[in-house]
């Protein structure tokens, strides 16, 4: 599946918390740091790795509601 994230993007921090433009919200569930700014990058789901646009990789999440 491929959306958006739903406003500015800072990169991963260890306790991310992404919403995306269809309303779902994930949770990082593994520690991964990363920085690098955007706004509304694209973001694919696939299985349970998020990956955003402009970063090295996908980072496991789970859904946060």
């Amino acid at each position: 599946m491929t959306t958006y994230v739903n406003g500015s993007w800072s990169g991963w921090n260890g306790s991310t918390v992404v919403k995306l433009t269809d309303g779902s919200v994930w949770r990082q569930a593994e520690y991964h740091y990363e920085y690098h700014y955007a706004y509304r990058p694209q973001a694919r789901l696939e299985r349970d790795e998020l990956f955003v646009e402009g970063m090295s990789r996908g980072v496991r999440v789970r859904c946060a509601r």
